[in-house]
């Protein structure tokens, strides 16, 4: 996400003719420009080849049904406050 993040802000750098890169012309840097476009394209086809994106989302999975057993517990009393009296 950051590669697209700094790939569209060299953009309109470029396009806005701010700083060094607004000085830059297509012709002379073009490859610059895009460089972060392909990079965002490699580390994405690399994280889903490495399974990273699977797991992921397979630990956010784990979290929410982690948290609804917490929960659970807790409104049948058998969670750790099950010794304090109610009110």
């Amino acid at each position: 996400m950051w590669f697209i993040v700094i790939g569209v802000l060299m953009l309109l750098m470029n396009f806005a003719g701010i700083g060094p890169i607004g000085q830059w012309t297509w012709a002379d840097r073009w490859w610059a420009m895009l460089l972060p476009f392909g990079l965002a394209a490699v580390w994405w086809a690399w994280a889903d080849a490495s399974g990273m994106t699977q797991r992921k989302a397979m630990d956010k999975d784990d979290a929410k049904r982690e948290a609804r057993r917490q929960r659970n517990l807790d409104s049948l009393g058998l969670g750790p406050n099950k010794n304090k009296k109610k009110r």
